[in-house]
């Protein structure tokens, strides 16, 4: 039974290392402008199957949905495998909801082809809808770290504990960081800019707030001091957790959230010192889903409690 276990740990931690796989992948479809690689066609790509002639524009959007929806099938599989395991529990219904968000991310990908809101497009609608996106792809990726951390670690969670306030602030000050991230993104991706340091630097971000610029331009602005905000509330967070009177477990993810919290804060001032090229992009955001999944995994231990012995 117990190497049962094992075995279906080890999936489910693999299969979040595909979830990001797939979601630094979507980041390079908008990097490279190759939203619109399969027309405004879904599931089909230029109505056909399987494209003939395709571009490289094409082939990157293609493959990317093609990935994306191996995550269907494989999140299909976590639910059934959880269930055959551990029964009608937390766990199975972790995956449940893991596979739930998934197909919402299937359909808001498919939204943006249909509604061509890819490619060049500017507008509102796809900031706020890519933004709405990000926050999708963050309880995607935290509802399947949690399916496999509780796998391994077998730890009921508690909802109504001291430190859950904290905790749910820190979560909720992420998601807003991410959702600004999200849109600074896009901005960076239509309206590059070339690479400034100091004093260029700040004349560039005083340019960026004229009132003749872009919204995406100027709101490009708001995500430093948001995630500055965010970096100093989590290490505060963590240093406390460190050194509390918590599970072993608990103080090493601590430990591990202060170490990437650094690591993070370091890669975003270098993502504006280069002008966001797009492997910073990619950088940064690999980064975040991993702050995002440490967060959770400190939570879980510190809210969770061990099941009782049969």
């Amino acid at each position: 039974m117990r190497s049962q276990a094992k075995a279906f740990t080890t999936y489910a931690w693999g299969f979040l290392v595909y979830l990001v796989g797939v979601i630094m992948f979507g980041a390079w479809v908008r990097i490279t402008h190759s939203g619109a690689g399969c027309g405004d066609h879904w599931p089909t790509c230029h109505g056909s199957i399987v494209p003939i002639e395709p571009s490289i524009e094409t082939m990157i959007e293609y493959t990317h949905r093609l990935t994306s929806g191996m995550c269907g099938i494989f999140g299909i599989a976590l639910v059934i495998w959880a269930w055959r395991r551990f029964g009608v529990g937390r766990i199975f219904w972790a995956s449940v909801i893991t596979l739930v968000f998934i197909i919402f991310e299937g359909a808001i990908g498919a939204g943006l082809v249909l509604a061509e809101l890819v490619e060049d497009n500017a507008s509102v609608a796809r900031a706020v809808i890519i933004s709405l996106h990000l926050v999708n792809t963050l309880f995607l990726t935290g509802s399947a770290a949690l399916v496999a951390w509780w796998s391994q670690n077998g730890l009921t969670p508690r909802l109504k504990h001291k430190w859950s306030p904290w905790l749910g602030a820190a979560a909720l000050l992420v998601i807003v960081t991410c959702m600004s991230g999200a849109v600074t993104a896009l901005g960076d991706t239509l309206f590059p800019i070339a690479p400034t340091i100091g004093e260029g630097m700040w004349s560039k971000i005083r340019a960026d707030i004229a009132p003749t610029e872009h919204f995406l331009v100027r709101l490009r602005v708001i995500h430093p001091f948001v995630a500055i905000l965010t970096a100093i509330s989590l290490f505060a967070l963590a240093t406390r957790a460190r050194y509390a009177t918590l599970s072993e477990r608990a103080r090493k993810a601590a430990l591990a959230l202060m170490v990437v919290v650094g690591l993070q804060t370091v890669a975003g001032f270098i993502n504006i010192a280069l002008a966001a090229p797009g492997w910073m992009q990619m950088s940064h955001l690999a980064i975040a889903q991993t702050l995002w999944v440490i967060l959770l995994i400190m939570a879980a231990e510190i809210t969770g409690e061990a099941a009782p012995t049969s």
